[in-house]
């Protein structure tokens, strides 16, 4: 533990390998999709970092979070030879800028295509984050349920976007991960809890049978299987966080069955 907040073993590693020219800590929490993009995006790049979890959302920030991040005070930030950065799409961004000869590439060298991979990952933290999150925290079942038909709708408009970005490919960036896989990716985990939280299944194979398989490409890929959360950890973390803000529970679901 440092200042009350602890470094994870994979965090220990890494930083011991960053070496003095470029050191990397990513303050996160693990259930955070916006944190989660961050890990992605300098797993995939296989940067070496440190990992500070966040431990204090519910009681207090920690100084660190406070002090790197103090206009939001959110996670993540990513601190960069002690410069802060915060915000998950800047995040992710700056790690591809900062570091351009570690591939992938998250950012196309084409301006329009990088101006088209920026317009639907905006869309991701527009349409499907508002749509998403009365579904997250959603006083009622029918609010719930309402709003995971907005996400369902988003969801179909990015099944499109898909089709048009990929060229075919397996990624939203072709042959490999790119900017949007890495944004949308972080709510992956999330997205397949819907069928428990609101009774109405999303990456759903019938409905958008694209993002269904390439959600499932993404989340085996190696940088980011090993961060993804189990979404039966993130349904019953949720479980907890209404509790503790004094939201009624979702009904008590069986246990997920991996979409």
């Amino acid at each position: 533990f440092i200042s009350g907040h602890h470094y994870s073993l994979v965090g220990v590693l890494h930083q011991s390998a960053v070496g003095m020219e470029e050191e990397l800590t990513l303050v996160g929490y693990w259930s955070s999709p916006f944190a989660l993009r961050a890990r992605f995006a300098l797993n995939l790049k296989g940067l070496p970092y440190a990992y500070v979890e966040e431990v204090g959302l519910f009681d207090g920030k920690s100084p660190l979070l406070l002090a790197s991040n103090p206009v939001h005070k959110r996670v993540p930030v990513l601190i960069h030879n002690g410069k802060p950065v915060p915000e998950s799409q800047l995040i992710v961004q700056y790690v591809d800028e900062a570091f351009p000869a570690s591939s992938p590439r998250l950012l196309p060298p084409d301006p329009h295509e990088r101006a088209v991979a920026r317009f639907w990952a905006s869309y991701v933290d527009g349409e499907l984050l508002s749509a998403w999150l009365p579904v997250y925290g959603g006083r009622t079942g029918e609010e719930r349920a309402e709003a995971a038909g907005r996400v369902g709708a988003a969801l179909e408009t990015l099944e499109r976007a898909f089709g048009e970005c990929s060229k075919g490919k397996g990624f939203f960036g072709g042959d490999t991960v790119g900017l949007v896989d890495v944004v949308l990716g972080g709510f992956v985990g999330w997205l397949q809890t819907s069928e428990a939280m609101c009774g109405v299944r999303l990456l759903d194979a019938a409905a958008t049978p694209l993002l269904a398989a390439w959600a499932e490409r993404f989340r085996a890929l190696d940088g980011v299987k090993e961060v993804m959360p189990d979404a039966q950890r993130l349904l019953e973390y949720n479980l907890m966080r209404r509790a503790r803000l004094g939201l009624p529970p979702t009904s008590p679901p069986p246990p997920l069955q991996h979409q």
